[in-house]
């Protein structure tokens, strides 16, 4: 791996450090916001507006101080000298290293407000692909949240107002009536310590998957094992693999260094290794397209069979692009099938379980009217 670094990411750009960029660090710049920023931005450059004044123009329409700060310190930089992309790099943790690559490629070939409209579109792409899988988990969440909140209402608050009743009239519980007792006597005491609890591990888990290499390996690995939720991992890794390497391809960037830029922005850990290997067999004279067939449970088989076609004919761009539509559009679909697959489980379950919470409250109060008419 070392062999292909020095020879194809000398022009990535570092990280450095900057100490402006201390006092703008707090803020979030998301996809959407970034997408405008470049159309802005090649909109003005296409306009014959320096840099310099674009970036001071588009500073002075935000309304963000850390945003206005960042801007104010692009404009600064470029205007002693800099490359815009070196002064971007200053602020990876907001742009990410493809949209600062993207940007040294199109200042170095002559061509940045044509890259900046690349970047928009394909922010603009990648922002409506993770709407499309954020918005198929709503309505499941929507559902569990409304079922444990519905429980915990009827166990916390309903059920304890009618139990002294019961033990007053010294009658043998059900089975359930007990259970659910217990479970209230547990949750007034310790409610707010289990769900303050979960929220911590919650956090830690995630802020530690982020830290910890294997635990992140494990997790992503695992997601792509489960059924349903697999597949849409699946289709939407190598639907931005498909966009990313074609638009960086279509920009002029050795295939090599796309590929590495490439895995730099994936997040799946088992995507991001297996483009570093390819990029490592590219570098030997092999082709994307038989790598590609190796790896058939991360890759489909139409995949590498397209992507051959498209380097034997010479449009694999073009084929990329295609492919990155085909894929989006079964992320789509799978979404939309995860959405109606969870839903009747759900409903099921909800109705299970508020069934139960039913019936035990119910249970006493039949032995007890029946007793009574006795």
């Amino acid at each position: 791996m070392l062999g292909i670094k020095s020879r194809v990411t000398t022009g990535v750009l570092p990280k450095p450090h900057f100490s402006k960029s201390i006092g703008v660090s707090l803020f979030r710049f998301p996809i959407k916001e970034q997408t405008l920023f470049a159309k802005r931005l090649s909109f003005l450059i296409k306009a014959g507006v320096p840099i310099v004044e674009s970036l001071e123009l588009i500073g002075k329409q935000t309304r963000s101080r850390g945003k206005a700060k960042m801007f104010e310190a692009l404009a600064q930089d470029v205007s002693s000298g800099q490359y815009l992309s070196t002064s971007l790099a200053k602020f990876s943790n907001h742009f990410g290293e493809f949209t600062v690559n993207l940007i040294r490629i199109g200042e170095n070939a002559g061509v940045l407000s044509l890259n900046l409209m690349y970047l928009a579109d394909e922010l603009a792409k990648k922002h409506a692909l993770q709407r499309k899988v954020r918005g198929s988990l709503i309505y499941p969440i929507f559902i569990t949240c409304t079922t444990l909140g519905v429980t915990g209402m009827l166990t916390v608050f309903i059920f304890p107002k009618i139990m002294p009743i019961f033990i007053s009239l010294n009658i043998t519980l059900p089975l359930t009536t007990r259970i659910l007792l217990g479970i209230s006597i547990f949750l007034q005491s310790w409610g707010l310590y289990v769900i303050l609890g979960l929220f911590i591990c919650g956090a830690g888990f995630i802020l530690v998957r982020t830290k910890v290499h294997w635990l992140h390996y494990s997790t992503d690995r695992i997601l792509l094992s489960i059924p349903i939720a697999g597949d849409i991992a699946r289709s939407y890794n190598v639907s931005n693999f498909c966009r990313t390497l074609g638009l960086l391809l279509r920009s002029g960037v050795h295939i090599t260094e796309a590929l590495l830029i490439t895995a730099s922005v994936t997040k799946n850990l088992i995507y991001r290794r297996a483009y570093e290997r390819i990029a490592k067999e590219v570098v030997k004279g092999e082709t994307i397209s038989k790598n590609l067939a190796v790896g058939t449970i991360l890759f489909p088989d139409m995949l590498s069979y397209m992507i051959a076609i498209g380097e034997k004919t010479g449009s694999l761009t073009e084929t990329l692009g295609y492919l990155s539509d085909l894929y989006e559009a079964e992320v789509d679909e799978k979404t939309k099938n995860l959405s109606n697959s969870i839903e009747p489980i759900l409903l099921v379950t909800m109705g299970v379980i508020v069934g139960l919470i039913a019936v035990s409250i119910i249970t006493p109060i039949y032995d007890v009217t029946k007793n009574l008419s006795h």
